[in-house]
């Protein structure tokens, strides 16, 4: 590898890790320059055994006195590798479910300048999802639908997928400190992502699985999902249509729910005094509550499509500043 090539970090976490995570570091491909192994307080001591049994030069154990969860560990590792001037960094679980041979293909398509970010979906191939328990598959999917409305990109899905790459010149319009430590990271990594512009883009792959348990759970962690969803799409509303800009559209969401939530309650109010007295309700209390509901699911119908539309489609790293321009050089003698 060349001075002038792009420095490639592979982030790998490691709690309970140690019946796999040699495995996975010796099969991660040469063309990445460092390997930071996070031991986030294991207490199974993963990190000592990667430093006794591993030989490889490029790996750098990383320690955390107390377990910050899995965003903690990569929010460390992201740390790192951008202080050690590396251009993009993936991220990889060491329990060996992901493959580490799939690096250069995420990388790629950032290198080639399609994007800013690339996370794998697993349900790419059909196969696959058939062979997935119903209810597993089920959960996956209503957790990808509550990411794609609190994240804004649509055409996403496997959001909990933790098979990532960055470009680290995000860093510098992204709050990593406002980043979730825990299961919640990689949704909320794209919430925050959506809000700097950045582009993400999809990677099939196929999930390895043996004698390894996922620690994610999808029945303990749907109703705190859920409200950390509802929180971002608030926040994304308000950044993306009332703060940085202002549409159509933003009429749109706030006109539209308050409609709707009018003509219900409009219209049942009356409904249940009609009943109560057993009489027809006049025409005009029928229409004026109908019409309310049938506008506002209009309205609403029709932010959502500008919201389809208005994904990110320009990758950012191209235009934010080098290294030397950080620090205050210009790259020029």
């Amino acid at each position: 590898m060349t001075d002038t090539a792009p420095r490639i970090a592979v982030l790998v976490p490691c709690y309970k890790v140690e019946r796999h995570v040699l495995d996975v570091l010796a099969r991660i491909p040469q063309s990445v320059w460092r390997i930071y192994c996070i031991d986030d307080a294991c207490p199974n001591r993963s990190g000592r055994l990667i430093e006794e049994k591993c030989a490889d030069s490029r790996v750098k154990v990383l320690y955390h006195e107390s377990n910050r969860g899995v965003g903690g560990a990569v929010k460390t590792g992201y740390r790192a590798a951008r202080a050690d001037g590396c251009t993009i960094a993936v991220k990889i679980d060491g329990d060996g479910q992901m493959d580490p041979e799939l690096i250069d293909r995420f990388v790629a398509p950032i290198l080639a300048g399609q994007c800013d970010y690339t996370k794998g979906n697993r349900f790419y191939y059909l196969e696959d999802v058939e062979a997935m328990p119903v209810f597993r598959m089920f959960g996956n999917a209503a957790l990808s639908f509550l990411s794609k409305l609190s994240s804004g990109y649509w055409s996403l899905f496997d959001p909990t997928n933790g098979y990532t790459a960055l470009h680290l010149a995000l860093l510098d319009v992204y709050p990593l400190d406002k980043v979730h430590d825990r299961y919640f990271f990689e949704s909320d990594m794209l919430f925050r992502l959506n809000i700097a512009r950045a582009v993400v883009k999809d990677i099939p792959m196929r999930a390895l699985y043996a004698d390894e348990r996922s620690n994610l759970s999808v029945t303990r962690v749907f109703l705190p999902f859920l409200g950390n969803h509802l929180r971002n799409l608030g926040k994304r509303l308000f950044y993306s249509y009332f703060l940085r800009d202002f549409q159509v559209a933003s009429i749109e969401i706030i006109t539209g729910p308050v409609l709707l939530l009018f003509g219900v309650l409009y219209g049942g109010y009356h409904w249940w005094q009609s009943a109560h007295a057993e009489a027809a309700a006049p025409t005009g209390t029928v229409v004026i509550p109908a019409l309310a509901i049938i506008l506002g699911v209009q309205l609403i119908l029709s932010a959502l499509n500008f919201d389809l539309r208005n994904m990110p489609d320009d990758p950012v790293h191209p235009y934010l500043p080098t290294g030397e321009e950080r620090d205050g050089r210009s790259g020029t003698d």
